[in-house]
């Protein structure tokens, strides 16, 4: 009888301390439900600033060599969707990606990471631009811990062979979504 006891209080320890564990989480500063002019394309008809939001990080997983960071709006009308930023080999120490940080010019992004490229043709961020009247788009925004320092991928590299990789060496992802429309 005392073995018994014994092993359901064990059980029962392990089961609330896996219950209260925190889980990996992405959170925003810029983001709020709705992306803001802030967030929105200059270009392609569209006239927003063009700024990729503040992102952050918390309760990484173990065994966490890097991380990458994705926007991708399956709404887009193409059939496959649309890549509206990619960065990878996020150093393991990084918790945050700063406001700006998808342009390139500004060199706000983590020194050792690598943003390739997007649906727009080029790396960095490019933000949101739906057709016009057409309805709020989805645009996920998704940090991945990642099982290795490097992906072994370039700039140049397409968003779908990012993706695959990505998914090979993904310890846990962690997504927000906002909306859009014009």
């Amino acid at each position: 009888m005392e073995k018994w006891c014994i092993f359901l209080m064990s059980v029962f320890v392990l089961t609330t301390t896996a219950a209260h564990a925190q889980e990996f989480t992405l959170m925003s500063n810029d983001i709020h439900g709705q992306l803001t002019e802030k967030q929105v394309f200059s270009g392609f008809g569209c006239d927003g600033k063009n700024v990729s939001p503040h992102l952050v990080w918390e309760n990484v997983p173990k065994g966490v060599k890097s991380f990458a960071v994705t926007v991708y709006d399956p709404d887009a009308p193409t059939g496959s969707g649309w890549w509206h930023w990619i960065i990878f080999d996020i150093p393991k120490e990084t918790r945050q990606l700063v406001t700006g940080a998808g342009n390139l010019e500004k060199k706000l992004a983590p020194k050792e990471s690598v943003q390739s490229r997007t649906d727009f043709g080029a790396p960095g961020f490019g933000g949101a631009c739906p057709p016009r009247n057409d309805k709020p788009h989805a645009y996920i925004f998704t940090v991945f811990a990642v099982d290795v320092d490097k992906l072994g991928l370039d700039a140049g590299a397409s968003p779908a062979l990012v993706g695959f990789t990505l998914n090979q060496h993904a310890i846990a992802k962690a997504s927000i979504i906002a909306y859009y429309s014009r």
